[in-house]
C-alpha cells in the first residue's frame, strides 16, 4: 500500500515520490516544489482539521486533504 502526505502525522517528514497529478495541476504542485525526491514536513492542521499547513524548500503551504492524498510519500 502507498503511503500519502494526509497521513502524515504532525512534526513528521517525509520524501516525496511521486505525484497523482495531470495537467496544471501537477505544474501548480510542482512549482510549489512537491518535487519527487524532496522533503515536506506536516506543520499544523486547522481547527477542523483541513486544509493542513506543510513546510516545503522555504515555504510553508496549506494543502486539502484531498490534495495530499494525491501525493505518494516515502
Amino acid at each position: 500500500m502507498e503511503r500519502t502526505l494526509d497521513l502524515l502525522g504532525m512534526g513528521q517528514s517525509a520524501c516525496v515520490a511521486a505525484l497523482e497529478f495531470t495537467g496544471p495541476k501537477r505544474g501548480r504542485m510542482l512549482d510549489l516544489g512537491f518535487i519527487p525526491g524532496g522533503t515536506v514536513t506536516a506543520l499544523q492542521e486547522s481547527p477542523f482539521g483541513d486544509p493542513v499547513a506543510y513546510q516545503v524548500l522555504d515555504t510553508v503551504i496549506a494543502l486539502r486533504r484531498s490534495d495530499a492524498r494525491r501525493i505518494i510519500i516515502t
